[in-house]
């Protein structure tokens, strides 16, 4: 009956133990911090923690008082602009109507030098004039699409699709220029981290399948897109006795289209 109890002790304690032929792992991902090029007062949340956001979706608005402002002035003035070469142009044709009258005037002998020359010249001042003013409109017409683009930037939309992970900052706030506000986890961006001991790093190349197991999920496979040229101390979130104080390289593998386990899933990983 003894023998038979430390039997079954033993069997179990076999049942407990992990496969020492897997490496140990665990999902990771590249996370999208999505920030606003320009600094403001942030005045809507559009989105919260854990939803799945899509591209063109709205995620976050800063204040637009200034942006509004400057959008308004330079319409305005691009207006202006516009209604001057408009005068301008009225002016132009009366010009070279009384030039073409002075003309006449010079070929028949009935006008005089002075006259003429007088035409000639406001003619040639109004040309140059309606030429200056088409200039400036151009510029105008930059500096208005610069206002209309600076006043777009402040309406914040997401550029991939994924679940909002966490979110920095909240409505009455200040947000720094190029500060995250939000970040957002694209399904493909998750892969999954191991770590080779140093005995078997030669069998680990840039490439290579492998297989890829947890608890609750379906086995899958991966490919090694990258390799440590260092090695490294077993991390601390592989709760493993045998593989303490061991030294290991660090390998990345990816799925087509992401791996489907959760950051920070524990996971083995096998070579194909």
């Amino acid at each position: 009956m003894k023998r038979f109890a430390v039997l079954l002790m033993l069997l179990l304690a076999g049942c407990g133990q992990k496969d020492d032929s897997a490496w140990l792992g665990y999902g990771e991902g590249d996370y999208a911090f999505v920030s606003a090029p320009q600094a403001g007062w942030l005045t809507n949340l559009a989105t919260e923690r854990g939803r799945t956001v899509h591209k063109g979706d709205l995620l976050f608005t800063l204040d637009t008082t200034e942006q509004l402002a400057s959008r308004d002035q330079a319409q305005a003035s691009l207006e202006q602009a516009r209604a001057s070469l408009v005068q301008e142009e009225a002016n132009l044709t009366y010009m070279n109507t009384e030039l073409a009258r002075q003309t006449r005037l010079m070929r028949a002998n009935a006008g005089t030098q002075e006259a003429y020359d007088q035409a000639q010249n406001n003619a040639r001042q109004s040309a140059a004039r309606i030429a200056e003013l088409k200039a400036q409109i151009g510029q105008m017409e930059a500096s208005l699409s610069g206002a209309a683009y600076n006043l777009s930037q402040r309406r914040i939309v997401a550029l991939t699709d994924g679940p909002v992970e966490d979110i920095y900052y909240r409505p009455g706030e200040y947000v720094p220029a190029s500060t995250p506000v939000v970040s957002i986890l694209p399904p493909a961006n998750v892969y999954v981290r191991f770590f080779v001991p140093e005995t078997q790093l030669a069998h680990v190349h840039l490439g290579d399948r492998v297989k890829i197991t947890c608890d609750g999920c379906q086995p899958m496979e991966a490919t090694v897109t990258f390799v440590s040229s260092q090695e490294e101390y077993t991390p601390p979130v592989i709760f493993s006795v045998g593989n303490r104080e061991k030294l290991v390289y660090k390998v990345e593998a990816r799925a087509e289209g992401g791996a489907p386990v959760h950051p920070g899933q524990p996971v083995d990983v096998r070579p194909l």
